[in-house]
């Protein structure tokens, strides 16, 4: 059981689950992404989030299934309109925020909505590894769009952007990410998901962390930061330096209203 383990690590974390082909700008060192129109239009996406995801981020996956054709065409327009060299790193960000979530939901009602995605087969088991997402028609898995691109863009608040179709995941926002507001709506995310009670603060000197902060530390302190500094740029309360945090146990439960 333990070289399983070893082996499903290697596999999720190293270059053979794909998408180092896809194309994909890196932030360079304090470079900021200032609001742009953008090249791409969302708006398919952008209002099949208003009509089926909350204030809070729960679907309404029931209804969602009624306009799954309407989902399935925007995805097949973003196959069609992969990310090019002329395109801002907005729009990129955008892309591939929005490719991974509609894709997600997409995962949700074609496995007729399970009570965890975790429940959803995959190599190895593991339902990240799944390829079934068109780019240029070619498939990737959630993995590769996560880490072999969005990890690698840089910017660690699009952990707060990406949604995994369960509890415990930052919320899915009820508008689509554009070239124009990627830079605001992945700070607001994060915002909402460390004052949430994804994590609890009621002690500012022990708090309990979302596992996300376990999962991702790397991320949040690749810039210097610490752990606390990272989240205190968000947190209304702020938390103390601790050398070791405890972590919220992950609710993999499906995200439905």
């Amino acid at each position: 059981m333990k070289y399983v383990s070893i082996l499903l690590l290697f596999l999720i974390t190293s270059s053979c689950i794909g998408g180092s082909d896809l194309y994909y700008q890196t932030l360079k060192k304090n470079q900021e992404i200032p609001s742009q129109k953008g090249q791409l239009d969302h708006s398919k996406w952008n209002s099949l989030l208003k009509k089926y995801v909350n204030e809070a981020g729960f679907v309404d996956y029931d209804g969602f299934k009624k306009e799954q054709n309407e989902l399935k065409e925007y995805l097949t327009y973003l196959n069609l309109n992969s990310p090019q060299k002329s395109w801002s790193i907005n729009e990129q960000f955008a892309y591939y925020i929005n490719l991974y979530n509609a894709a997600t939901v997409d995962l949700i009602l074609t496995n007729d909505m399970p009570e965890s995605i975790k429940d959803i087969d995959g190599p190895l088991g593991q339902v990240w590894l799944k390829k079934y997402i068109l780019v240029n028609d070619k498939e990737y898995s959630l993995a590769a769009i996560e880490k072999n691109v969005l990890q690698k863009m840089g910017d660690p608040r699009i952990h707060f952007a990406i949604n995994c179709a369960s509890y415990s995941c930052p919320k899915l926002q009820n508008k689509a990410f554009t070239a124009a507001n990627v830079d605001a709506l992945m700070g607001q995310s994060a915002r909402e998901f460390v004052n949430s009670d994804k994590n609890d603060f009621s002690n500012p000197d022990d708090p309990k962390l979302s596992s996300i902060f376990k999962f991702y530390t790397e991320d949040f302190t690749q810039t210097g930061m610490t752990l606390a500094q990272y989240i205190n740029q968000f947190a209304e309360t702020k938390i103390a330096e601790k050398e070791k945090y405890n972590f919220k146990n992950y609710d993999w439960s499906l995200n439905k209203q």
